[in-house]
């Protein structure tokens, strides 16, 4: 049996309102999914003005990150694009988005959700899904901390 973190639904809601936080401050409208390992969606937001169609979007790059075991949906990109037929063949199945605003949760580098964003540039996108999982990877650490003292 492995023994790995779990996403709780006040840590994806967490996640969620710290992306949203994020997006607000950079002046974006986007939408945020957050989603456990098996890419279930567990939260989602879509920002008033956010384009209806980026919101599967924000939810295929979450689900993608966890169905590549963690990796960001940017690095995928990074690492099929060199090669047409893998990235077409990567690329091109349902609900595969290899393009950057897909990222990890680790809590002490295990795999515990995924956040994904869209409705920005790639980066921005990014930018947003990481204030997400930094959120929960900080609250996760101070109770961590907590625990310890």
């Amino acid at each position: 049996m492995v023994n790995r973190p779990q996403l709780t639904y006040a840590a994806a809601r967490l996640a969620l309102d710290a992306a949203v936080a994020e997006a607000e401050r950079i002046g974006g409208a986007f939408n945020v999914a957050v989603a456990d390992t098996g890419g279930v969606l567990l939260a989602f937001a879509r920002m008033d003005g956010a384009f209806a169609e980026s919101g599967a979007i924000a939810r295929d790059k979450a689900w993608t990150v966890a169905s590549f075991a963690g990796l960001p949906s940017r690095a995928l990109y990074e690492a099929i694009e060199a090669e047409p037929a893998v990235r077409d063949g990567i690329g091109g199945r349902d609900r595969v988005a290899a393009f950057g605003g897909g990222v990890p949760i680790r809590i002490d580098g295990a795999l515990a959700g995924a956040v994904g964003a869209s409705g920005g540039s790639a980066a921005q996108d990014e930018q947003v899904a990481q204030a997400g999982a930094d959120a929960v990877i900080a609250a996760y650490e101070s109770v961590a901390k907590e625990g310890r003292s």
